[in-house]
């Protein structure tokens, strides 16, 4: 061991995306929605960092941002030390059998015209990696190891349960050796019971594969289960960043205080540990116009007049607890 950190899998830097607004006879740009605008994190190997948020927040923007399905505005990615921002869909193509997506609805995101097998099987074509006969034993092996039978290969989506298609989903996500997967809110389309086996996979495919997940869900009880690290996202932005434990024992940014406390508990907690329940007022603001200054202001409890005029910087406050709040700024 020489004591050299090892460089992280993904770096986000200042990562935007923002769409043009278009109105008239000449679709002239009337403004912009700031979907994503200026996130930054890293994520190890082997290490799931959960993106969570309201609906709108823009989280499902970022993972597709970061996987190239939309193009950035600004900001940079970086896989595997390569920058990977400005890239053609050419020159992206060895990067795509590192970078791969489990979407949200299991049965959308498969083609019924194509048998199980053969959605399976498509990417190893694709990319040539393997032919013929070791097509369907791969295809037969990744069924297996997702908990699926290798006669189902022959079947067609529509004759699968929701829990097996995603299955489906993460068998195709794993036929290339990924190193990344984005994991689109996987389960929050699934049974409850389904969600757990669907997210346990989830977590034994990380352990035996060595994968990284950035798993982008809404739901916090989902969150705490499969992540290493959290981070929070509000209108666009990441608003408070650290390890699991530290964000749910000791949240230090307003909104995270709110969401954590919205959480239902399965048995009414001790008199010491009681989070009281924190109402937020008002709607979350339009990304076409978000608020000057932060940008939760506008339903903070605990607004103050800097809080509307200057935007806070995204600051550690603790070691490895991120957080942009004016009441937390380091002194």
């Amino acid at each position: 061991m020489n004591g050299t950190p090892t460089p992280p899998l993904l770096e986000v830097e200042s990562l935007s995306k923002h769409f043009p607004i278009r109105r008239g006879v000449f679709s002239s740009v009337a403004g912009q929605v700031r979907a994503v605008d200026g996130i930054s994190f890293t994520l190890g190997k082997a290490e799931t960092l959960g993106l969570v948020g309201e609906s709108g927040c823009g989280k499902s923007t970022a993972g597709k941002t970061i996987l190239k399905l939309l193009d950035p505005s600004g900001g940079r990615v970086k896989l595997n030390g390569a920058d990977i921002t400005h890239l053609s869909e050419a020159e992206m193509r060895p990067h795509r059998r590192q970078m791969q997506v489990i979407f949200q609805d299991p049965y959308a995101s498969l083609n019924p015209r194509m048998s199980a097998g053969a959605i399976v099987a498509e990417p190893l074509t694709n990319f040539g990696v393997v032919s013929g006969q070791e097509v369907k034993d791969r295809v037969a092996a990744l069924f297996e190891r997702v908990g699926l039978r290798r006669e189902q290969m022959a079947r067609y989506p529509h004759e699968f349960s929701g829990g097996q298609r995603q299955r489906l989903g993460i068998a195709r996500a794993l036929a290339l050796n990924p190193s990344l997967i984005i994991a689109d809110e996987p389960v929050s389309a699934l049974d409850v019971s389904v969600q757990a086996q669907v997210i346990n996979l989830l977590m034994e495919l990380q352990d035996e594969y060595r994968l990284s997940y950035v798993f982008i869900a809404h739901d916090l009880a989902v969150i705490e289960h499969i992540s290493h690290r959290v981070a929070v996202m509000y209108l666009g932005k990441i608003v408070e960043m650290t390890d699991k434990k530290a964000l749910f024992v000791d949240p230090l940014h307003p909104y995270t205080e709110a969401l954590l406390s919205a959480v239902p508990k399965p048995e009414p907690p001790k008199a010491s540990a009681k989070r009281e329940r924190i109402v937020l007022t008002g709607d979350v603001p339009s990304p076409i116009r978000p608020p000057s200054g932060c940008r939760f202001h506008t339903r903070c409890p605990y607004v103050f007049d800097r809080c509307k005029t200057d935007e806070p910087a995204f600051s550690e406050v603790k070691p490895g607890h991120w957080v942009a709040c004016h009441l937390r700024a380091p002194a």
